[in-house]
């Protein structure tokens, strides 16, 4: 039998490819949940109790959460990495790593296959690839639901009639939650004008009353909430979302242009990664200068970017990783934070590296750095060849009426 590693998450697409590859393919299968933050203890234990009933030859838990976020997340927030202006690439980020693990455990266990539950018109087949590709010369891909093209409607009838239990009214969303967020596909989504319903999203609005959050960050980490320190950026980034995620904070759709060329949209919450993002940006404002500014925004826009499209195993990757740490010297601070039911308000910042410092005046009333006289010149030389382009063209103008 031909050992087969499986991209498993125990959702609608992974359970039928487990059964596929056993039963119809008679594969030997080892099942790979790569967690990235997103199962509780209790979730991970039903998912292991399923998969055994598939008749798979094997099934592990790699949790690689903090792995996460040392080599990915840390650069989205540097970053502020936002696709769109809009998605923090809650699935693309975690797919990158999940499948660069994957890869790890099927040379550690001798598979020449792996196998994934993507389908052929959206990115993940892209980044499991090539991903897969690169670490894995050589390997067999297999790819069940691209290759029979299968609409969910078609793998659930399947699951029925081998018998598998399931809630397959909520199967009909594609959901993946990760610590970075939690994206929600359906019907609705396949369209250009309808909107998820509300019992779609994994967490329900239930907090009414504003609450305030005070976020610490050092050296743009966040290590702190609500003045409790945390040692591991993660746990912070877990109570953030617990505060904020109530609230129904962080839904959005996200409509992009797909690696493959076409068009695609997706729901998703992501109440911690919004916040933090947003704040830490904030704190820069305060604390960057403006050519750090400017270049960090466009470089960040080609990380986010290329992230996205799979490319994580690019060297140019390491290189604007380094920039992007490096511009995080100063970024030190507290950001203070109102929640309120679907939306938040930044209120403000603290830090000892704020570069508004009233030590040196302040905006729109006084300044303590340079004197009048010194802006009259100033000014006169900064648009001098403004003034001589416009005078030398002018003239000539003149000339020729």
């Amino acid at each position: 039998m031909k050992k087969v590693v499986l991209a498993y998450s125990g959702g609608l697409d992974t359970t039928f490819c487990a059964i596929h590859l056993t039963k119809d393919k008679g594969y030997e299968v080892h099942a790979v949940l790569v967690n990235t933050g997103g199962f509780s203890e209790e979730e991970l234990t039903q998912i292991e109790t399923r998969a055994k009933t598939l008749g798979v030859a094997s099934f592990k838990v790699l949790d690689v959460t903090t792995t996460y976020y040392q080599e990915v997340i840390k650069y989205l927030v540097f970053g502020n990495v936002l696709k769109n202006q809009t998605y923090p690439l809650s699935v693309s980020a975690e797919r990158i790593l999940q499948a660069k693990s994957l890869a790890e455990y099927a040379k550690g266990i001798g598979a020449t296959a792996v196998a994934h539950g993507s389908t052929g018109a959206g990115n993940d087949q892209v980044r499991f690839d090539m991903i897969f590709q690169t670490i894995l010369p050589g390997a067999e891909i297999i790819t069940p639901i691209r290759d029979l093209k299968l609409s969910r409607e078609e793998e659930i009838a399947y699951l029925k009639k081998h018998g598998v239990s399931m809630n397959f009214e909520k199967a009909a969303y594609s959901i993946n939650k990760g610590i970075w967020g939690t994206s929600v596909g359906g019907k609705e989504t396949l369209t250009s004008n309808l909107s998820l319903p509300e019992d779609a999203y994994p967490t329900q609005a239930t907090e009414k009353e504003t609450k305030t959050l005070t976020l610490t960050f050092e050296h743009g980490e966040l290590k702190g909430v609500n003045d409790k320190q945390y040692d591991n950026p993660v746990d912070a980034i877990l109570k953030v979302q617990e505060m904020a995620g109530p609230y129904g904070i962080g839904r959005d759709t996200h409509v992009g242009d797909t690696i493959i060329g076409i068009k695609g949209r997706v729901g998703f919450e992501a109440a911690a990664p919004l916040i933090i993002i947003k704040s830490h940006q904030l704190l820069e404002k305060h604390t960057l200068t403006k050519w750090q500014s400017f270049w960090k925004n466009q470089l960040s826009e080609f990380y986010g970017n290329h992230l996205h499209e799979g490319h994580y195993l690019d060297p140019v990757m390491r290189n604007l990783e380094a920039f992007l740490e490096d511009t995080q010297k100063f970024v030190t601070g507290k950001v203070m934070v109102a929640l309120n039911p679907y939306r938040f308000n930044l209120i403000g910042i603290e830090s000892a590296h704020d570069l508004m410092s009233s030590k040196f005046g302040s905006y729109g009333e006084m300044n303590k750095g340079y004197t009048a006289d010194d802006v009259k010149g100033f000014t006169k030389i900064l648009g001098n060849q403004t003034a001589i382009f416009h005078k030398v063209n002018q003239t000539l103008s003149e000339d020729e009426n």
